[in-house]
């Protein structure tokens, strides 16, 4: 592989992680469609933006992680997880601090031209979060055992919320419970993540959450924080359909998330090392799936 080349710089922005930025944006613009009937031309050029800016974003954050990671030394030989840019010497670090300044500054341009289009000047104190939150997490919080803090504010509250804050111009108990929801869902990606690295995390000295609790408590995590998922994904719909007299039809499609989640879950007691990688992949796409049916079930029950 050429070294700085394109194939390189699209292997370390990881293309398959996207579908962790799209799916909170997703669950945020369906609830503001179903929640108000006709949204105005703007609500919807301000929920396209929300997407591009956390596509970004989530780039941003895959590069600092493999800069910083590899600096630090995380990203030794007997690593289990996918290949790193900087690591495998696809990319120069000097290359690799240049990507992240102009991701970044990508990621402002777009934070303030939604920002104009919005007039809603609070997005600044969120947008200035983001970028924090991207460099703190790998300089910081993943060391700590506090990861999942982030996945679940930058994952679930911040990109549910003011995605439908940015189109309805309100912010309501129902948003609140599907961001949390949807946060849970995410945070199952990192658990994979850190059930399989646990080894080397430990002798990298970071103390992720699946190091202090133990790989049987993991386990279990990883089980329930799908199920509590689900439970408030009904939770929303049921509010809507007694509060807001919206038909129920669209309920039962949770059962396609849970049994996926499942699934990837009795994949996950039985395999080890490298071949979680394949449960990495799985989550990946069952964080997706939940995002999808979530937006498919307000659509029905907004619509039958």
């Amino acid at each position: 592989m050429k070294t700085n080349g394109l194939k390189a710089w699209v292997l370390a922005a990881r293309p398959k992680t996207l579908t962790g930025a799209v799916a909170p944006v997703l669950v945020g613009g369906m609830l503001a469609y179903t929640d108000c009937v006709q949204l105005e031309r703007k609500a919807w050029w301000s929920g396209l933006l929300c997407l591009l800016f956390a596509l970004i974003m989530q780039i941003d954050a895959n590069m600092v992680n493999d800069y910083y990671d590899f600096k630090k030394g995380t990203d030794r030989e007997d690593r289990l997880g996918p290949d790193r840019a900087c690591a495998q010497g696809w990319i120069t670090p000097r290359a690799m601090r240049w990507g992240i300044g102009v991701v970044t500054l990508l990621a402002c341009c777009i934070g303030l031209i939604l920002l104009g289009i919005t007039m809603r000047w609070e997005l600044l104190i969120v947008g200035m979060a983001c970028v924090v939150g991207c460099f703190i997490y790998t300089l910081k919080f993943s060391y700590l055992g506090l990861g999942d803090v982030l996945v679940l504010l930058f994952f679930g509250l911040v990109p549910v919320g003011f995605t439908y804050y940015v189109m309805t111009g309100c912010w309501t108990l129902t948003l609140m419970i599907a961001s949390i929801g949807m946060g849970l869902a995410t945070d199952n990606l990192l658990m994979v993540n850190n059930y399989r690295d646990i080894d080397q995390d430990r002798l990298s000295g970071k103390k992720t959450i699946v190091v202090r609790m133990g790989k049987r408590a993991a386990l279990h995590l990883y089980l329930w924080l799908g199920l509590v998922a689900a439970m408030l994904m009904v939770a929303v719909e049921l509010m809507q359909v007694f509060l807001e007299e919206r038909s129920w039809f669209g309920i039962p499609l949770v059962a396609v998330y849970l049994g996926m989640h499942i699934r990837n879950y009795q994949k996950m007691r039985t395999f080890t090392g490298k071949a979680l990688n394949m449960v990495l992949g799985k989550t990946a796409a069952g964080i997706f799936l939940y995002a999808v049916v979530f937006a498919l079930s307000l659509w029905i029950n907004a619509t039958a």
